[in-house]
């Protein structure tokens, strides 16, 4: 129920008012003066105020002063005669939700209630998400007790408070995007913008326009303004993921942006302050990228003001048990499953396992578990089918030198023999070696390998 609070030196008025909102089912109160109108205030915090304008000697625009430093402030309704309505644009001005004139019509009077309330609900619901945006992305929440883990939730709470430049290293599927959220739900920038681009995922001819934006007539099709990502993200943060597949043009254009604090759209004259943070993520080490010629030097100091490495999965495996723990009961709630937990071999195999997906991998396996799951925990069966990897039945038969051999070149070759015998076709390599199309992805991104296909 809502409560209103009437604010009116009228006693037949306030009567009128109080009769027709409480026949309305709102939770009405009336006083006289802005003295009393303040206690009730601190005493039930009303979500809608209607005073009057003219309270004897004083003026009800003065609530609006009293209110402004409220966490939730009230909508305010003034009241007016005809000929005062300038006072109350004025106080729509300085904050108040609408007026009404005198004498009020009942039928307009529930309906800027009613508007008033709309408002009021919006604002509500945009508070719960912000709050709800921001608990799952507080520090505390990044998942993760081992030793790595804690050494970059300590470099995330240092670097938080600060404006200071970002690169985050890590394999694909390591939450790379996670942590950057985090640095930037828990900065003073929180309540602007934050903006992803995946620099790989776009094409580099369309890329310059995405970051950089362009003017009308710029080039064929640029028929209007477009704002480009690096304007849209002023105040707040640009997250750019595999920043290491942006071409040396955009990198010596993104350099200028980090040391001018300004950019040019396409095709414009002037040039547009900005004032935000660059976090930069890549699975690649840039500083064999500089050493290629395929990474600026300068730009990649520019990057690496604070570096954080995220552990993959495998170097992290006593991390298991609590993602694991979370992904049940994310899927579970989403899918409407009771499923309270994994059994002791399941979980022993998601341990044995080198998850070359990293955690994106194992959401995966729980999220299938989850749905085909018949009892309340997940089972060797329910996970099996993900886990399991097949060679050709050669490799089986490989001796294994006293001094040891690198199984990662070995499985790298095997991939590499796989894509020849598909003739690259990566769906029949995949086959051949018994996984899925996913698992055989992960794996060529982790040699490096994925270069040169398009991912799907």
């Amino acid at each position: 129920m809502t409560t209103v609070l009437i604010i009116d030196d009228e006693p037949l008025q306030r009567e009128i008012l109080m009769t027709i909102l409480s026949e309305e089912g709102y939770n009405v109160y009336s006083v006289s003066s802005l003295t009393e109108a303040k206690k009730i205030i601190n005493e039930v915090s009303p979500e809608i105020i209607l005073t009057d304008l003219k309270l004897g000697n004083e003026n009800g625009i003065e609530i609006l002063n009293y209110i402004s430093d409220k966490a939730f402030p009230p909508a305010v309704i003034v009241i007016t005669a005809f000929g005062t309505i300038s006072s109350a644009v004025e106080a729509i001005k300085k904050g108040a939700f609408d007026y009404l004139t005198k004498p009020i019509d009942r039928e307009v009077l529930i309906l800027t209630l009613k508007k008033a309330e709309e408002r009021i609900n919006l604002v509500k619901e945009n508070l719960r998400l912000r709050e709800e945006l921001y608990g799952q992305f507080k520090i505390e929440g990044i998942i993760g007790k081992s030793k790595k883990m804690l050494q970059v939730i300590e470099i995330v709470k240092k670097v938080t408070p600060t404006s200071a430049t970002v690169l985050i290293y890590g394999e694909s599927g390591t939450g790379k995007e996670l942590i950057a959220k985090a640095i930037h739900y828990n900065s003073p920038r929180k309540d602007k913008p934050f903006i992803a681009i995946n620099c790989a995922a776009i094409p580099e001819n369309l890329m310059e326009s995405e970051l950089f934006g362009y003017e009308p007539g710029a080039f064929t099709g640029a028929n209007t303004r477009k704002i480009g990502l690096i304007e849209a993200a002023h105040g707040g943060t640009l997250f750019l993921d595999e920043i290491a597949e942006l071409s040396l043009n955009l990198q010596s254009k993104l350099l200028r942006v980090l040391q001018d604090k300004e950019v040019r759209r396409i095709g414009g004259k002037d040039t547009i302050k900005v004032d935000l943070r660059i976090i930069a993520a890549t699975n690649k080490d840039l500083s064999e990228e500089v050493e290629k010629g395929k990474f600026r030097e300068d730009l990649y100091y520019r990057l690496k003001v604070i570096t954080v490495q995220i552990p993959p999965l495998r170097e992290r495996k006593e991390d298991i048990p609590e993602l694991v723990r979370f992904f049940i009961e994310k899927y579970s709630k989403e899918f409407g499953k009771r499923v309270l937990g994994i059994d002791e071999k399941a979980l022993q195999a998601l341990f044995n396992y080198h998850w070359p997906g990293n955690i994106r991998q194992l959401e995966t396996v729980i999220e299938r578990a989850i749905i085909i799951c018949e009892g309340e925990n997940i089972t060797l069966k329910d996970i099996q089918d993900e886990l399991k990897i097949t060679y050709p039945k050669n490799v089986l038969n490989i001796d294994i030198p006293d001094e040891g051999l690198n199984y990662e070149e070995l499985e790298k070759e095997i991939l590499k023999k796989a894509l020849i015998k598909s003739n690259f076709v990566i769906a029949k390599a995949a086959r051949l070696l018994g996984m899925s199309y996913k698992t055989f992805w992960y794996r060529l991104e982790k040699f490096g390998l994925s270069e040169n296909f398009p991912k799907k």
